[in-house]
């Protein structure tokens, strides 16, 4: 069984990582159109996650890595990416009596070591592959990265419906950048989601608490 896996989230200061696997019984069940996210408008994005949540022949998996798991000392982002991988592919498969030819986004540096590390780490019987760009050269690893964006892209949408526009949530955008340090400058703390051991969400939290103690 053809799978294909791809991650949304790995980067940001702000939020979970999320990981899709797109199984199918055949290539020709995937609708046209089907590319990389990063390639697509956010409405044609949802228009295929629809269309791939729906059609035959078509199962979708999807793993959550909260900001705890993600700031716990005894992890690491590879390992996770990793985890969320392989828990990905088996929500796809359901059945752990099937076998799957999996094709990964590599999310390491070494794409057959990220490899090895999924098919180790997969409950299901798989043969695993990895390269680098794989969502944009494969449609369905590129049906997991539109999926993958989607289910983050809702993450941040409720983030911000209760706590007001946090951005993206990446480092390097402003408006991520603003709200955090108005965050902490009126709650003295980081916001509940922050990845705490991110050094953006450090470096804000420090230059906060060395305000306050210039103020003495």
């Amino acid at each position: 069984m053809p799978v294909g896996v791809d991650e949304a989230g790995k980067g940001p200061a702000l939020g979970s990582m999320f990981a899709a696997a797109v199984s199918v019984t055949s290539r020709d069940a995937l609708p046209e159109g089907v590319a990389d996210s990063k390639r697509l408008s956010p409405a044609r994005r949802e228009h295929l996650v629809g269309r791939l949540r729906e059609a035959d022949g078509i199962d979708v998996g999807v793993a959550e890595i909260t900001t705890d798991r993600i700031d716990d000392p005894e992890t690491d982002m590879n390992g996770l990416a990793v985890e969320a991988h392989a828990r990905a592919i088996a929500a796809a498969i359901g059945d752990p009596d099937h076998t799957a030819d999996v094709v990964c986004d590599a999310c390491d540096t070494d794409a057959d070591r990220f490899a090895h590390r999924v098919a180790d780490a997969t409950p299901v019987a798989a043969t695993v592959e990895a390269f680098h760009g794989a969502d944009d050269d494969d449609p369905l690893v590129g049906a997991a990265s539109v999926i993958a964006k989607v289910e983050r892209d809702a993450h941040v949408a409720t983030l911000a419906a209760e706590y007001g526009d946090v951005g993206s949530g990446y480092p390097s955008d402003p408006t991520t950048r603003r709200f955090l340090s108005a965050y902490v400058d009126d709650h003295g703390e980081l916001p509940p989601f922050a990845r705490a051991s991110w050094s953006t969400c450090a470096d804000v939290l420090a230059a906060a608490e060395q305000s306050g103690l210039e103020e003495f």
